[in-house]
């Protein structure tokens, strides 16, 4: 990638690499081993292998050019391995992250110690000092997520943490319906904000005939992603799509698969196991039918850009707003599901939310339509995978073992950030949520992995 092509935490990161060791947070020189330089995130991520229908779809519903859409994609690939790194870096000080500007091009981090903020910088971060920890604000979501178990969530269906804002936020239909939840779950009002909002998300799935598959020759669904388990093929898709030993049918109504597991409602996930006909392959279906290469699941960064795949609206374009939320539907509360400003309408369950070429999740539910716009939900995939013992299909996974290392890192596995593993006889420390696969062995993916 030529040097002016770099986002400017990059760029100014580059500049400062002889005085990492400077740094005033310890464990941010650790990210890269002696040797050969370290190949960008982007390389690693392949957001070259993004094919023009995603990049059209984002410059119609991002208002990019071209130009702005690559660099964009490029941008968050490097922006989520640095906030990766400051994430190990600063420990119980990190606050959140995440991207802002048409091509992505600033990156914030947040801490809770003012010290932290010439170490933030030299990575080429923007820093802002605030009060609550991610810690903190997520302990505070976790006990909302326990109070509405017991209590009625209808007129506060949505709550979340926005690390932009460095609050939990609650919204709302009737803001006395948040203040009856966060009494219930004793949560500190310095840590919250009720927002007044007249949106009831709901499941997106439907009755009418159409492309995708269909749940017992009846409702219909769309597919996320083709996965493996041994070797059964199949694919992830939301759990309230169908149940358990539900049958479906495919878009030509030809006899299709079984699902194996369904969870709905507290997630939105499931998975089904296809007859020998159906062969999973590494694409989501874009524009005008086109392939859309799956290489991956590296978990976005709040801000990045997002694509969806479903069969009632094709294809569609926005941000990830926030992680970690969750949700009342009228079935139930819904919790680790990521909103974003994609839209989507009845049918487009369960259907592909893609970042570049890295699997995001399934579409779950939302508010809204592709016509006055909308906010939607999509239940992360790497849980997904984690949960069934499931194996994303990628254009990477053709059967090759990794080479000899030793250790306890496993191709398959779904590591989160802060997980450790070790390989070649050294020990490394997971950056960016991600299922491990061949050729993605903590060595040579730095984007992913630190040296300890």
């Amino acid at each position: 990638m030529p040097h002016r092509h770099l986002p400017r935490h990059a760029r100014a990161a580059v500049a400062a690499a002889a005085a990492t060791a400077a740094l005033l947070v310890a464990g941010l020189s650790g990210s890269a081993s002696a040797g050969p330089a370290a190949p960008p995130a982007a390389e690693t991520l392949r957001t070259d292998a993004a094919p023009a229908a995603l990049l059209e779809a984002m410059e119609r519903d991002l208002g990019l050019d071209r130009a702005q859409a690559e660099r964009r994609l490029a941008n968050e690939a490097e922006a989520g391995a640095t906030a990766g790194r400051l994430r190990a870096a600063l420990g119980s000080d990190f606050a959140g992250a995440w991207v802002r500007g048409a091509d992505s091009g600033t990156l914030t981090v947040a801490t809770t110690d003012a010290h932290d903020v010439p170490a933030i910088e030299t990575q080429g971060a923007e820093a802002t000092v605030v009060r609550h920890s991610l810690t903190d604000l997520d302990a505070a979501k976790s006990r909302l997520d326990r109070a509405a178990r017991r209590n009625d969530t209808t007129d506060a269906p949505v709550w979340y943490v926005d690390v932009r804002t460095n609050t939990v936020v609650v919204r709302a239909i009737r803001p006395s319906a948040a203040r009856t939840l966060l009494s219930a779950a004793g949560v500190d009002g310095s840590l919250t904000r009720i927002e007044k909002s007249a949106d009831r998300p709901r499941a997106l799935y439907d009755l009418r005939g159409g492309e995708a598959y269909y749940i017992n020759n009846s409702g219909r669904c769309s597919i996320g992603f083709p996965v493996t388990k041994g070797t059964q093929q199949g694919y992830a898709t939301a759990g309230h799509c169908g149940r358990t030993g539900d049958s479906t049918s495919g878009h030509n109504r030809v006899a299709q698969g079984t699902f194996q597991g369904s969870v709905f409602p507290g997630r939105d996930m499931a998975w089904v196991a296809t007859d020998s006909p159906w062969t999973a392959t590494p694409y989501v279906k874009g524009a005008g039918g086109q392939n859309v290469q799956v290489t991956g699941s590296t978990q976005a960064t709040v801000g990045a850009s997002v694509c969806r795949s479903g069969s009632t609206t094709g294809w569609h374009c926005g941000t990830v707003q926030v992680l970690n939320t969750s949700v009342t539907y009228p079935e139930g509360t819904i919790t680790g599901v990521t909103q974003t400003s994609v839209c989507a309408e009845p049918g487009d369950s369960g259907g592909s939310y893609i970042s570049g070429s890295q699997a995001q999740g399934v579409t779950s539910g939302g508010s809204g339509n592709c016509s006055s716009g909308g906010t939607t939900f999509f239940q992360p995939v790497n849980p997904l995978l984690q949960n069934y013992g499931l194996t994303l299909k990628t254009t990477g996974d053709g059967g090759e073992e990794p080479p000899p290392g030793g250790g306890t890192w496993s191709a398959g596995t779904v590591y989160q950030p802060g997980d450790t593993v070790t390989y070649g006889g050294a020990t490394y420390r997971c950056l960016q949520g991600h299922q491990a696969q061949p050729g993605w062995e903590p060595p040579n993916v730095p984007a992913l992995w630190q040296h300890l």
